[in-house]
């Protein structure tokens, strides 16, 4: 299993650039199922999830074909198997995408309940009562969920979504985009990457209306073509980078991204002392040297403050001046990066769901174990400016999401090498 090794050697100073978002690639490519004609995808990253997501597809019969640039083209013409097995389910949650794109396309599906989920402990439980709302027969047996559609075809519906939740946005959104008439989400997800799924599948001929809004009403139609998408660049990679520069008061400019995803990340980095200047595909935060200032921050549904962020804030404010609260209202248990972050010295103390963080002038380096994908982009920004060395072990979480960080990081001038495990 490979480490990360890094020293802290003070403040980046560089520019790198976005990869495409993997939140919005994901969906994307599970919606290739819909169409009938090959789907080209640009600024796909390369990602362990994204690798998982092919090997699926392909597994159904989708026809891969690798382009340069990091494209791809994939057709669902001559798809044989409308089941997602266990093997794969487990590796990535997102895997229940496929849900909604083959019930609508093929009347039928059998997809394994993503890895340690009980219905209900997240919201799996919403995008099978949205499916059910549409006419689906649903049974959940031996950990799958097996769904057909009477007649071979989904029928439009209103759906209110109980909880904000993306994936069951996602998966209804697709679904909806074949079925037969008109399908309402109230209380939908307001995400980009829920926005970038809709124009991609508008592209492929789907009626889309009130993406980026609580509310998107689909007129479901016979059928979907292939087209051709660029994925939208990864605000959080992007801001991951901006807190790195905060972090260790340096200068960064992200380019190939967009701000405007960005507006509740940019504000508080802008609170905490950073000078923030945009363009139109890039964003740079310069600290002038200076150290930040902690920061209270409190997750929350597109457009607030986004859950993917909250580790990285994190291990900013331990090395800030004064005291910042983070709350993370989202998911439960998404605090264990804060047991490693204190083992290389910072002062955050745990009440319930926040995180009470008192920055110290000095990080020390130490082997740390990374437990999920964000808390380990955490772990590696705050070993960006402890004194010594930080062994980073279980970086296979950050490969998931997160494109060549050490090269990235190197560009800027950071000292961090990957070894073999």
């Amino acid at each position: 299993m490979d480490k990360l090794i890094i020293t802290g050697n003070g403040p980046l100073d560089g520019e790198v650039w976005a990869s495409g978002a993997k939140n919005s690639a994901l969906p994307i490519l599970c919606s290739s199922l819909l169409a009938q004609g090959p789907v080209t995808l640009g600024n796909l990253p390369h990602l362990q999830d994204i690798t998982t997501s092919l090997e699926l597809l392909g597994r159904m019969g989708v026809d891969l074909v690798m382009g340069d640039k990091m494209a791809i083209q994939l057709d669902a013409s001559h798809v044989t198997e409308c089941h997602a097995p266990y093997d794969l389910v487990k590796k990535m949650r997102a895997s229940i995408l496929v849900l909604g794109p083959l019930l609508a396309r093929f009347g039928k599906a059998d997809v394994s309940l993503p890895g340690g989920c009980a219905i209900g402990s997240r919201p799996v439980d919403l995008h099978i009562r949205g499916l059910q709302a549409m006419g689906a027969d649903i049974s959940v047996e031996n950990g799958y969920i097996r769904a057909t559609a009477p007649g071979g075809r989904l029928k439009g519906a209103t759906v209110f979504f109980d909880v904000v939740t993306v994936t069951g946005t996602e998966n209804l959104l697709m679904a909806a985009a074949l079925a037969e008439g008109t399908t309402v989400l109230e209380n939908a997800a307001k995400e980009p990457e829920i926005v970038d799924l809709a124009e991609c599948l508008i592209k492929m001929g789907a009626r889309i209306r009130g993406h980026g809004t609580d509310t998107i009403t689909i007129e479901g139609v016979e059928r979907l073509h292939g087209c051709y998408h660029d994925i939208m660049p990864d605000r959080i990679e992007t801001g991951t980078f901006l807190v790195a520069a905060a972090l260790t008061r340096g200068r960064v400019r992200v380019r190939r991204t967009r701000a405007d995803i960005l507006e509740a990340v940019l504000a508080k980095l802008e609170e905490a002392g950073g000078h923030v200047t945009t363009g139109d595909d890039w964003i740079e935060l310069d600290m002038k040297g200076h150290r930040p200032k902690a920061v209270n921050v409190r997750t929350a549904p597109y457009p607030a403050f986004p859950t993917d962020m909250q580790a990285q804030f994190v291990a900013m404010n331990a090395v800030a001046e004064g005291t910042g609260r983070v709350v993370e209202t989202i998911f439960e248990n998404r605090f264990m990066h804060v047991q490693e972050l204190n083992r290389m010295g910072a002062n955050i103390a745990l009440e319930g769901n926040t995180a009470v963080v008192t920055g110290v002038e000095k990080l020390s380096g130490a082997p740390v174990m990374a437990t999920d994908l964000r808390a380990s982009a955490s772990l590696v920004v705050a070993a960006m400016i402890a004194e010594g060395e930080t062994l980073v072990d279980r970086i296979y979480h950050i490969d998931r999401g997160y494109e060549c960080i050490e090269e990235k990081l190197q560009l800027l001038g950071g000292k961090i090498r990957r070894v073999p495990g």
